[in-house]
C-alpha cells in the first residue's frame, strides 16, 4: 500500500491552533526570545544589518519581530492563517511583513537570506523539505537557527510542581477519551543531527541562551492552554475543577499573585552555518 504524501499545511492545522481565540492567547502569554540571541546569530552571519531574515513558522510574529531594528527586511511565513493574521494585525514595522506558506516551499529567491531562524517549530515540519528549502535560499556564510524553550520555564517550585500535576492530568484525561494526535512531529532532540546530516552546513552546534520575563498567575495559567496537548482536552466540555485548571490557578494565585514573579526561560539553540 503507498503512502500518502506528505501534507505540510495539513499537518500544520492538526496542531489544533486554529481553535478560535486560540492565537490571541498564545500571543500574549508565550516567552519572547532573548534579546543576545540576535546579537548572536549577527556575529556568526558576519552581518551588522542583515538584508534578509527569514523566519518560518513565524506563528503569531513573536520571534519575528525581535529582527525589525537589526534588518533592512523581514518576512515571517507562516502556514496558518489564524496565526499569521495576528502578525500582521499587530505589527508596526514597514521592514517587516508576514506572508501565508509552508517552511518547504517559502517563495524566498536561491541565496537572498542572510539568517532563516525556526522557533518553536521545526518539529512541526517535515526535516528533508524543510532544510533543502533552508539550504536553497540562505546565501554562503548565512546561519539557519532552530531553537526552542525548555518547559515549563522555571518561576517558583509550587506553581511548577501544580504545572506538572496539570500536565499529568491532562495526559490521563487524554488516554480516558481515547484522545490520539494525527499530527507528525519530529524529535527537537534530532535537529543537530538531522541538520549534521543534511550536508548543507560547514558547522553546526548547540548551545544554551536565556531569558528573563514577569510571569503574572494569569500568564501562567494561560501559557499551560497553549500547550499542543492541552488543546484537544479544553474542547470535551468539562468544568476547570475537572480539568485541573482550577487547582493550577489558585497555586499561581497563591505562588505569583497580581504582580507575578520573575519568570526564567532557557532556551537550546542549533544553529548551522552554510
Amino acid at each position: 500500500m503507498s503512502v500518502p504524501p506528505h501534507d505540510p499545511l495539513l499537518n500544520a492545522r492538526r496542531t489544533g491552533y486554529t481553535r478560535r481565540g486560540f492565537g490571541a492567547q498564545y500571543h500574549a502569554h508565550r516567552p519572547k526570545p532573548p534579546a543576545v540571541l540576535v546579537d548572536l546569530l549577527l556575529q556568526l552571519a558576519g552581518a551588522r544589518r542583515p538584508r534578509l531574515v527569514v523566519d518560518l513558522g513565524s506563528g503569531t510574529g513573536i520571534s519575528t519581530t525581535i529582527w525589525a531594528p537589526h534588518a533592512e527586511r523581514v518576512i515571517g511565513i507562516e502556514p496558518l492563517d489564524e496565526m499569521w493574521k495576528i502578525a500582521e494585525g499587530g505589527n508596526t514595522s514597514p521592514s517587516v511583513s508576514f506572508r501565508a506558506g509552508v517552511a518547504q516551499r517559502t517563495g524566498v529567491p536561491d541565496g537572498a537570506a542572510d539568517i532563516v531562524t525556526c522557533a518553536q517549530s521545526l518539529h512541526h515540519t517535515e526535516p528533508a523539505g524543510t532544510l533543502a528549502e533552508i539550504g536553497r535560499i540562505l546565501r554562503v556564510g548565512g546561519v539557519f537557527a532552530a531553537y526552542d524553550y525548555d518547559w515549563p520555564p522555571m518561576v517558583h517550585w509550587e506553581a511548577n510542581r501544580a504545572f506538572a500535576a496539570f500536565m499529568d492530568g491532562v495526559r490521563t484525561l487524554r488516554k480516558k477519551h481515547g484522545i490520539e494526535s494525527e499530527q507528525e512531529q519530529w524529535g527537537k532532540d534530532e535537529h543537530v543531527g538531522r541538520m549534521r546530516r543534511s550536508g548543507l552546513f560547514r558547522h553546526v552546534s548547540e548551545i544554551s541562551l536565556h531569558n528573563v520575563e514577569r510571569c503574572t498567575a494569569e500568564r501562567w495559567v494561560g501559557f499551560a492552554q497553549t500547550i499542543g496537548i492541552v488543546l484537544p482536552v479544553l474542547d470535551l466540555g468539562l468544568s476547570d475543577d475537572e480539568l485541573g485548571l482550577t487547582a493550577l490557578r489558585e497555586v499561581a494565585e497563591r505562588t505569583l499573585g497580581l504582580e507575578g514573579l520573575p519568570w526564567y526561560v532557557s532556551y537550546r539553540v542549533r544553529v548551522g552555518v552554510k
